[in-house]
């Protein structure tokens, strides 16, 4: 289970949809304490990271510009994760 979760304000460019699920995701699954998602909690963690990304996008975009960018690289745009994410394609 995740033990961050990563900033997206003031990301160059913009957090996409993806990196906003994602993130979305990983909120659930440490508030739910869940390392892997079952069958039976897949609709209530689908449903939960619909409504997060949502309030998530609005945040972002209703949030003044950030004046210092990200110490950290949002996982999804770093080339050994995106290898990985290719290889199980």
């Amino acid at each position: 289970m995740c033990r961050n979760i990563t900033a997206l304000r003031g990301l160059d460019p913009e957090a996409t949809r993806e990196e906003i699920e994602a993130a979305a995701l990983q909120y659930v699954r440490k508030v739910g304490g869940l390392t892997s998602i079952s069958a039976a909690t897949r609709p209530v963690v689908d449903d939960a990271v619909a409504e997060i990304a949502a309030v998530t996008t609005r945040l972002l975009a209703a949030l003044p510009d950030r004046k210092v960018p990200p110490k950290t690289v949002p996982p999804l745009r770093r080339p050994e994760v995106q290898a990985r994410i290719a290889a199980r394609g």
